[in-house]
């Protein structure tokens, strides 16, 4: 092993996250006990000790992954990128039965094809083993043992690990699916957004596959966001300490705390979607305590007093001929006549239906996640 890769002797590490959450994601870090935040675009960089990286791992619901850069350099042609990946002791970081995996990102550099210089990192990687023994490590996409990043920019090449193990956002408790269900981290800054701290009951009227539930209730149960994976990246790093990983694991699991009755509740006008919430909040500790009804909104009696958080259809997964406009114009008259003295959090995964709510929200505040221009809108219900 050496000692010589570029996160060992700086402790500084970089947090992918969708763009636009740089902000909330530099806020979560400080929280976990990362140093010297510096948000740049759609990541951010931070220090951290080996206990900080398990945990930012473990616990946040924001990050889409953790890169541990191993080498950066000047890199102008493919030839010199597969010479300089050459010199890295791969070995340190995967057997030769093993499986990896390349994702790479290039801007503005003379090499311009992304896939080809991915190609010859790989070639890189297979000659390394097969010099030393004859045999080589496979490919393997969906669920590799090893997960490498290559980053080129303005011709500055960076070579990471994956510190993660493939992207934080599957969390394990989705079991059943339904058709285009918002992203785990996208839930899970939504409900950050609002602000909500359990001082108030938190009702969702389009729960669908119950991501915004079940994101609600790891964060007010302190559940890890981790807690359902089975392992992550840092476990093939060559100076992972295992007793501390566990010792970490152990004190983070520790704060896990029961969900009181009637906490939290959803609702959905489709079997299927109420079933599909019941199923996944199951696979998480208190998630029997979510209360779950198969009801239009446009049925329910009244939710005042409330935090109510929602993502309503937005075209995108809607089945049949629903009129949008006049769907987010009800919703509003919902929000007006049987919500009083509730605060309601509506994310619009299409902004442009924000105008037929007919309600004037306090702030709006963009959350972009896989090709949506979303926005956030708080309305105080008086």
């Amino acid at each position: 092993m050496t000692n010589a890769y570029e996160y060992q002797q700086t402790n500084r590490y970089f947090a992918q996250v969708p763009e636009g959450m740089e902000q909330l994601a530099s806020e979560e870090l400080s929280e976990l006990n990362g140093r010297d935040i510096s948000p740049a675009y759609r990541g951010v960089y931070f220090l951290a000790d080996h206990a900080t990286l398990y945990r930012a791992n473990y616990r946040s619901r924001i990050l889409s992954r953790i890169l541990a850069p191993l080498i950066s350099f000047r890199c102008h042609s493919t030839d010199y990128l597969y010479r300089k990946a050459r010199e890295i002791e791969w070995s340190d970081f995967l057997d030769v039965d093993q499986s990896f995996a390349i994702f790479s990102n290039v801007s503005n550099s003379k090499i311009s094809h992304s896939q080809f210089a991915a190609q010859r990192l790989k070639d890189a990687v297979v000659d390394h083993f097969r010099e030393r023994s004859g045999r080589r490590p496979s490919v393997e996409r969906e669920e590799p043992d090893l997960w490498i990043s290559l980053h080129i920019e303005s011709n500055r090449a960076v070579l990471s690990v994956d510190t993660s193990g493939g992207s934080l956002h599957r969390r394990g408790y989705r079991s059943m699916s339904l058709a285009a269900v918002m992203q785990e981290t996208l839930a899970a800054a939504v409900v950050r957004l609002s602000a909500w701290d359990g001082s108030r009951p938190l009702y969702d009227p389009m729960c669908g596959a119950g991501t915004i539930l079940c994101e609600a209730l790891m964060l007010h149960c302190r559940i890890p966001a981790g807690y359902l994976r089975k392992r992550f990246g840092f476990e093939r790093l060559p100076d992972f300490d295992g007793s501390l990983w566990e010792k970490t694991k152990k004190q983070d699991d520790a704060m896990i705390r029961d969900l009181p009755e009637g906490l939290i509740a959803g609702s959905d006008l489709s079997r299927k979607a109420v079933e599909t919430s019941r199923t996944n909040l199951r696979n998480l500790p208190s998630g029997d305590r979510v209360l779950l009804y198969t009801k239009d909104f446009r049925e329910l009696a009244v939710l005042e007093e409330r935090v109510i958080v929602c993502d309503p259809p937005y075209g995108v997964r809607l089945q049949g001929k629903e009129n949008l406009p006049g769907l987010y114009k009800e919703l509003g008259d919902f929000l007006k006549r049987k919500c009083r003295g509730s605060t309601a959090f509506i994310y619009f995964g299409n902004r442009d239906l924000i105008r037929h709510v007919g309600l004037k929200p306090s702030w709006k505040v963009p959350l972009l996640s896989g090709g949506l221009d979303g926005r956030l809108a708080k309305y105080e219900l008086y």
